[in-house]
């Protein structure tokens, strides 16, 4: 079996990460953003389960400014600033990787490709093959050894990718890894500022290598070129020059790849319970730790807090608070919830309801004051969405559920069933962002005439920033997973 090493570029993936799910970020019970984190370990567990490496390094660039820096002051300098949440993620993703017994490696002065490009090419030597995951185009002139590669993982939608010297060579349109430099000094890189020639780009500058083979040799025959572009070559040499130095990946940082520190081990599960737990990864959470995580086993329950994470204790705010607080939690003590209660180890009697027996529960439920009401339907929009059901409880742990047909005629039928409950005034609603099944039941002519109740309006005003899904809630406040939509 050979030896592999999977080097990652930290924040090449981390920055993905956090982009993939721009327009549709994860925030936690608390308004923090996981992008990133969440991102990043995906990529991690996906390349650890199918690629199986026997050995693994993150390696991440440090706030110190490097040699680069110091011969341009203009390097990486059109970089927009990084966003605040995706910094605050990199103390969680440190935490994450050393959870999975993964050593971290930086080097001040030094950027992660210099770190990678050495560690590369030493365990190399030694007899791995080598793969550096990112997706920065610079790393190729690195796949001169013949042992190392690039591994471009998957990316929205597309699978990943193994780079070899002969597909970067086809790629760039050169002969040899090692014109990857020469290129850059040509024709600049504008995600991290390096100039090149101005007016050269990718094409001219792979033609320009075909006949002079290097950068040097480019600029030394510079008064051959004729017109416009002999006069930017001739015009702009120590630009290209200084430009190839900045591409240029340093392989002689003072790292040195320890075979057994890079070694895979077992996790350190204890921390990674911690960290997913405090991140609720609930769906990666159980993928990775197993069915038996809860990422909710230790959420507090939510409240408003000062500036030093002391609750707030004013009267005023008290009283504002204490009776939507009662009406969210009284059942938790009483149910006998914890957190690890789920419809598979709770005791429950959940009843379906055929067209025959609702008489018998539309009676039932008249005899009450407040019901909980919830619909299922076929659509997120509650403009388009169908009715598949409704489902009622007037008691903790029982439940009526009333299927409706695809017919939409004979669904109509059996809400009109329902019509003396819905007429009712002097009834309370509760429902969980109700406003949507009030939405799709005014679809089918119906409206409810009692008063309404709405959990995620009422953990609004308890708690302002942060999701309010259902699942959420029922953790936090119930200690009680629900069963999956899916």
């Amino acid at each position: 079996m050979p030896k592999k090493l999977f080097l990652l570029d930290a924040f090449a993936l981390i920055f993905r990460a956090y982009y993939a799910l721009i327009r549709n970020p994860r925030i936690t019970s608390k308004g923090y953003n996981t992008n990133a984190q969440f991102g990043f370990t995906s990529t991690l567990f996906d390349l650890i389960n199918k690629e199986k490496p026997t050995h693994l390094a993150v390696c991440f660039d440090t706030k110190a400014p490097t040699e680069r820096h110091t011969d341009f002051a203009d390097y990486k300098a059109n970089r927009q600033e990084t966003p605040e949440d995706l910094l605050a993620s990199v103390p969680d993703i440190k935490r994450i990787i050393r959870g999975f017994n993964i050593p971290v490696v930086e080097m001040d002065g030094f950027e992660a490709d210099d770190v990678i490009g050495t560690l590369a090419w030493e365990a190399a030597d030694a007899g791995y093959e080598v793969y550096m995951v990112t997706p920065d185009k610079d790393y190729g002139q690195l796949l001169i050894h013949p042992s190392v590669f690039i591994y471009k993982p998957p990316f929205m939608g597309n699978p990943h990718e193994i780079l070899t010297a002969e597909k970067i060579c086809a790629k760039w349109d050169i002969e040899r890894v090692e014109q990857v430099v020469d290129m850059l000094g040509m024709m600049g890189d504008a995600v991290d500022n390096i100039p090149g020639i101005p007016g050269v780009g990718e094409k001219t500058a792979a033609k320009l290598l075909k006949e002079f083979g290097t950068l040097e040799n480019v600029l030394a025959n510079a008064d051959s070129l004729k017109g416009a572009l002999g006069e930017k070559v001739r015009n702009n040499k120590e630009l290209a020059i200084l430009s190839k130095k900045l591409a240029t990946i340093i392989t002689t940082v003072p790292v040195e790849f320890h075979e057994e520190n890079f070694r895979l081990k077992e996790w350190n599960k204890e921390e990674l319970i911690q960290v997913f737990t405090e991140l609720e990864f609930k769906t990666l959470g159980k993928r990775i730790l197993g069915d038996s995580f809860n990422a909710f086993q230790s959420a507090p329950i939510g409240g408003q807090m000062d500036l030093f994470g002391n609750p707030v204790i004013e009267q005023e705010k008290k009283n504002k608070t204490s009776e939507i607080k009662e009406a969210l939690t009284e059942d938790a003590g009483t149910a006998g919830l914890s957190a690890d209660k789920n419809i598979g180890n709770t005791l429950h009697n959940y009843q379906l309801i055929q067209a025959d027996a609702i008489d018998d529960l539309v009676i039932k439920l008249l005899a009450e004051k407040e019901i909980c009401f919830d619909s299922e339907t076929t659509n997120i929009d509650a403009n388009k969405a169908e009715l598949v059901g409704l489902s009622f409880s007037i008691k903790a742990t029982e439940a009526y559920y009333v299927p409706c047909p695809a017919d939409k005629k004979q669904t109509e039928e059996i809400l009109k069933k329902f019509s003396a409950l819905f007429a009712k005034e002097d009834l309370l609603w509760v429902g969980q962002n109700i406003k949507y099944d009030l939405l799709v039941l005014k679809w089918y002519g119906i409206e409810l005439k009692g008063r309404l109740f709405d959990t995620m309006l009422a953990h609004y005003l308890i708690e302002p920033e942060g999701r309010r899904s259902m699942d959420l809630l029922s953790a936090q406040y119930l200690g009680y997973e629900p069963v999956h939509i899916d």
